[in-house]
């Protein structure tokens, strides 16, 4: 960075206005939303005809969140199959009006399409250029990309958002990490950009060739793609061993612009840009049921501006918590003080004991000894479900006691969770290297023997 002088905000008058009038903003944009999936998408119109609901309905926020049904993944992945290939939300659109096509994955079963219009992927480029600036992304920063570019959204809105903030892009991808540490010393990059997981692996291929990532050129990491980023342990090990800030960002590939969840330099935790995409934090049990400030319930979201294949009130998944307590930076948006906390879907139960897979990680990045990678492995012996968690050991601590490392993570887990867990202990290489999204969950219970 030289000593060019920059604003301290990207839009001032957005971004530092005060939240009553921006209740009034989203909520004009709440209901012309509402008219146009109602006119315009039949797969609105159809679920919403069958919950006697319409968009008059709704004259304020709270009847927004009361009154307005869900919708899921389940429903919009259906939808698709029926009116293939973008679904009966998708709108009409001419081919020279769409600007991408993107996709999930289909890992966990049939891919989802995304389109894109070229006014929604133009006015998502100023969201995502906003939310990185709040980070301290400047003109002069040059930027390494740890993300594969493909059909998922992925890195794509940081991408974006870094080119119309005019930052210099180094898109060198998922490719193998030893170039990527390699390249971070030949170009000296002032941000790196990537999964959470991807960032931990990293530091364990650097540990492993005796380079010391802290000494480095990077002094911002972007992380998203995946929850984990603001988790305290992960956190910790993350910024002490780049030696740089961390900053977390988005939310799901269903909601692009994405980046309307982004951490500021002030680090008090997730702005939400409710002004583009409008969340609430709900009950888990009851969706029209909005949790008070401070308390945890389940994320559903809303495309304020969207045109193409608009989600309106989309149930995440996703558990976390709001506070709308001033932010030091100066920003008038609530945050998530302590971002996504995981996925309600994803909770495992153990023994009558509810475990979020988040809450392992957080315990097993305590540990002094364990590496990036990491396993859970659930089984069924007789009635009781049983949890073993395989953890890897940095290469430097081979020649210890590995029985007592073991035992202190068995007691760890007993004490976190309230439930006896297996711990075992693998040398780095044995599980699989994460190199994008990390799948740590292996759930042998439904297996027949």
């Amino acid at each position: 960075m030289n000593s060019v002088n920059y604003k301290k905000y990207w839009n001032e008058e957005r971004e530092t206005l005060n939240p009553e009038v921006r209740n009034k903003l989203i909520l004009k944009r709440i209901k012309d939303q509402l008219e146009y999936v109602y006119n315009n998408l039949p797969f609105y119109r159809k679920h919403y005809d069958n919950h006697n609901f319409k968009p008059s309905d709704v004259k304020t926020l709270e009847d927004f969140t009361t009154k307005v049904p869900v919708i899921t993944k389940k429903m919009l992945v259906e939808d698709q199959k029926n009116n293939p290939i973008f679904g009966s939300y998708a709108g009409q659109f001419k081919p020279e009006e769409i600007a991408r096509i993107q996709g999930s994955s289909g890992t966990s079963g049939t891919p989802t399409f995304y389109q894109v219009s070229k006014d929604d992927w133009e006015r998502a480029a100023e969201m995502h250029a906003m939310a990185l600036w709040s980070t301290g992304l400047r003109p002069t920063d040059t930027i390494q990309f740890g993300f594969a570019f493909s059909m998922f959204f992925g890195g794509w809105g940081i991408l974006q958002g870094a080119e119309k903030l005019g930052a210099t892009i180094f898109p060198l991808g998922a490719t193998e990490s030893d170039k990527h540490l390699d390249l971070i010393e030949r170009l000296q990059p002032s941000t790196f950009v990537g999964t959470i997981s991807y960032c931990m692996h990293l530091l364990d291929k650097a540990r492993s060739r005796g380079i010391d990532l802290s000494q480095s050129s990077v002094k911002r990491i972007i992380a998203a793609g995946e929850t984990g980023a603001t988790l305290p342990n992960t956190r910790k090990i993350v910024t002490k061993g780049w030696g740089a800030s961390l900053f977390d960002t988005g939310s799901t590939s269903e909601m692009y612009p994405f980046m309307t969840n982004t951490s500021c330099e002030a680090q008090e935790g997730v702005h939400l840009y409710q002004d583009e995409v409008f969340t609430e934090i709900v009950n888990s049990e009851d969706p029209h049921s909005s949790m008070p400030m401070g308390e945890k319930g389940a994320v559903v979201y809303t495309h304020l501006w969207r045109k193409s294949q608009p989600m309106i009130r989309f149930w995440s998944g996703d558990e976390s918590y709001m506070t709308d307590e001033p932010c030091s930076c100066g920003r008038t948006y609530p945050r998530l003080p302590q971002g996504v906390l995981g996925r309600i879907d994803d909770m495992l139960i153990i023994r009558g004991v509810n475990i979020y897979p988040s809450a392992i990680e957080n315990a097993v990045r305590s540990l002094d000894w364990s590496g990036a990678e990491y396993q859970i492995i659930l089984d069924k012996k007789g009635s009781l479900d049983e949890m073993t968690i395989n953890i890897e050991y940095q290469n430097q601590y081979k020649n210890d006691n590995l029985q007592s490392f073991e035992g202190e993570a068995a007691k760890l887990f007993k004490n976190k969770f309230g439930v006896r867990v297996g711990v075992n202990l693998v040398e780095q290489g044995i599980i699989p290297e994460t190199v994008f999204k990390a799948r740590r969950v292996v759930d042998n219970r439904s297996k027949k023997s």
